[in-house]
C-alpha cells in the first residue's frame, strides 16, 4: 500500500467490500430464502424485509459517508470518484423514492389487504445488481489504487 494516507486507502477498499458482502448477503441471499423457511407467511415476510431492509439502508449510508470521506482524505483518482457518484445515486434513489413506496405498499399488505400488482420490487431488485456491480468495480479500483507504486504527482489526475 502507499504510505501516504495508506489507512485511508484501506478504510476506502474494506467498506467498499464489506458494503458489497452486506448488500449481496441480504438481498440476494436472505430476502429470497427467509419465504422458503417453514411457518413464514406472506405478512411476517414482509415485516422482516421492512425491518431488514431499513436497517440495511442507515448503514449503507453510514458506509457511502465513510467511502465519501476516505476517497476525499486519499483523493482518490476520478474513475473512483465516478463508481462513488454511481453508488451515491442508486442509494438515494433507493433511500429517498423506493423504500418509501414499497413502505407504502407493505403496509398495505399488513393492514390485510390486497396491494395492487406493482414493479417496484424488481425495480429495487435492478438498482441492487447495479449496486452491487459497482461496488465491486469501485472497490477493486480503490484496491488497485491502495497497492499502485506511487506516482509523481504530476502524472496523477486527482478529484
Amino acid at each position: 500500500m502507499r504510505t501516504s494516507g495508506s489507512v485511508w486507502w484501506l478504510v476506502l477498499v474494506l467498506v467498499l467490500f464489506v458494503w458489497a458482502g452486506m448488500v449481496a448477503a441480504i438481498s440476494f441471499l436472505e430476502a429470497p430464502l427467509k419465504f422458503t423457511a417453514p411457518h413464514i407467511t406472506i405478512l411476517l415476510g414482509v415485516g422482516i424485509g421492512h425491518i431488514v431492509f431499513h436497517a440495511l439502508n442507515r448503514l449503507e449510508l453510514i458506509f457511502l459517508l465513510a467511502a465519501l470521506l476516505a476517497a476525499r482524505i486519499v483523493r482518490a483518482y476520478w474513475v473512483i470518484w465516478v463508481g462513488l457518484g454511481l453508488l451515491a445515486f442508486v442509494l438515494l434513489l433507493q433511500t429517498l423514492w423506493l423504500l418509501p413506496a414499497l413502505d407504502v405498499r407493505a403496509a398495505v399488505l399488513l393492514a390485510g389487504h390486497k396491494a395492487p400488482p406493482g414493479q417496484l420490487h424488481l425495480l429495487y431488485i435492478a438498482l441492487d445488481v447495479v449496486k452491487l456491480l459497482g461496488l465491486l468495480v469501485t472497490g477493486s479500483q480503490a484496491f488497485q489504487a491502495a497497492t499502485a507504486a506511487p506516482t509523481p504527482l504530476s502524472k496523477q489526475i486527482v478529484a
